[in-house]
């Protein structure tokens, strides 16, 4: 394991007075055990008060005090790399809420006892640096290798959020929750309303940019109960689907395959995390309309299940789910365009089609929805996981228009009705927006078309 850590730390452990006993802690030594190459390395220091801490360090590089209330001192070295530093602490709950610890440090605490404050065995896991030793009171290297999410004690309901991150940590690390770890956070399921919103959405995020098998999580939470807090997930359990075009059961379960086929492709793990997080909502989204226009039709003699209209019935549930989660409202319109247009592949696939289903999209794009589309196609096993070929119709014709990254953008200006002597006002106003559904028609498309539009039209 040491040689995953950065030396230019190892040297700070090894070479500074007042950091005999300093261990790397919780996610930097999982991730560490695991392979997985680590950005944010936490370091606990007993044996020193926190000033002695901050006298320390800031012989080491610059050392901010950003974190004094929780005895964090952030350290940025030479090269611009940071680490952060902390006291151990004892916190005690007092009252509902986040902010309703008592927090008292002591540089005495021995490491033992200062991991068994951490969520998970997985978390409570340390490393000694002097020694090359990882230090595991909780059995975390075991449970690590065998995958299993528990918590490690007793401490764990004093923080209703810890079921949520259970949730996060099963999907990214593919984890399977101990039973009696899934029996304490049903224990603490009233406590979700002492949640703040923001609180929500980090751990909701991390889901949604990191998972690996996305599906762990959503089925931990319907273990644990706590999906009772998000009805819109919940609904989907109950929904069941025509078995010709979806064998593989009810809308929950294709939603957990959709979400897990997403993670699989490259081209999703490849973009930027706030991408990642909006087509993995996008998609757990997509079929969030189907609890409330699915039922029973006769259909050339048989009977079928439908959805008619659930895209558009969806977009009113996203904005629901997203708003209880505390999304920002870029993101929601970029996610709620998603969820709209997951269809859209199955219709007249036509340029004017393809012009209007770009500009629908934004400011999301076509090559995005092509995300959610194939997820959404390959979540049906034992159906091929495969992209349906009207995908890649569509992609082909978004392409030729040069609109697969894009909305189209109008052609004729302000500037130009102005160069003609119309005066500014509604009336021009009124003229630009028939002009740019005139383009999305395919009446022009350069600009010496448009003012021939403009003669004819004005």
């Amino acid at each position: 394991m040491r040689e995953l850590i950065p030396e230019e730390l190892i040297r700070i452990l090894e070479g500074s007075p007042g950091l005999e006993r300093a261990y790397l802690v919780g996610g930097c030594v999982r991730d560490a055990m695991l392979g997985i190459p680590c950005k944010d390395w936490d370091i606990e220091v007993g044996g020193i008060d926190y000033d002695g801490l901050v006298k320390v360090l800031g012989k080491c590089g610059r050392a901010d005090l950003v974190g004094r209330s929780f005895g964090v001192v952030k350290l940025t070295v030479a090269g611009g790399r940071t680490f952060d530093f902390a006291i151990p602490r004892r916190d005690s709950k007092v009252a509902p809420g986040h902010k309703g610890f008592e927090i008292e440090f002591d540089p005495d605490i021995t490491p033992q006892e200062a991991a068994s404050r951490r969520d998970f065995t997985i978390n409570a896991l340390m490393y000694d640096p002097r020694r090359d030793e990882v230090l595991d009171f909780f059995g975390g290297q075991a449970d690590l290798e065998q995958r299993i999410l528990r918590h490690t004690g007793s401490a764990f309901v004093e923080d209703p959020l810890r079921v949520l991150r259970g949730m996060q940590f099963a999907s990214r690390f593919d984890l399977t929750p101990a039973p009696e770890t899934v029996a304490l956070c049903r224990s603490i399921k009233a406590g979700f309303h002492e949640l703040a919103r923001e609180r929500l959405r980090e751990e909701w995020f991390k889901w949604a940019a990191k998972s690996v098998r996305p599906s762990t999580g959503l089925l931990f939470l319907e273990k644990t109960e706590w999906v009772d807090h998000f009805p819109e997930i919940k609904a989907l359990r109950s929904t069941p689907q025509d078995p010709e075009w979806h064998p593989e059961g009810d809308v929950l379960i294709h939603t957990c395959h959709c979400c897990d086929a997403l993670a699989r492709l490259p081209e999703w793990r490849e973009r930027d995390e706030a991408s990642r997080i909006v087509y993995m909502l996008g998609t757990l989204c997509h079929d969030f309309g189907k609890p409330e226009t699915t039922h029973e039709k006769l259909r050339e003699g048989r009977t079928r299940i439908v959805s008619p209209g659930h895209a558009g019935v969806g977009v009113d549930v996203a904005e629901s789910f997203l708003a209880r989660i505390d999304a920002p409202l870029e993101l929601r319109k970029r996610v709620k365009p998603l969820v709209q247009n997951h269809m859209a592949h199955l219709d007249v696939l036509s340029d004017r089609s393809v012009r209007r289903l770009a500009k629908r999209l934004h400011p999301e794009t076509i090559e995005g929805l092509g995300l959610v589309i194939a997820a959404d196609h390959m979540g049906r096993p034992p159906k091929p996981a495969e992209a349906p070929p009207t995908l890649r119709t569509l992609q082909e014709k978004a392409r030729e228009l040069d609109l697969e990254q894009t909305a189209p953008k109008p052609i004729l200006l302000g500037r130009h009705l102005l160069d003609r002597g119309l005066k500014p006002g509604p009336e021009m106003g009124a003229l630009l927006h028939r002009a740019f559904e005139a383009q999305l028609d395919g009446a022009f498309s350069e600009l010496t078309g448009a003012l021939d539009w403009l003669e004819t039209n004005s």
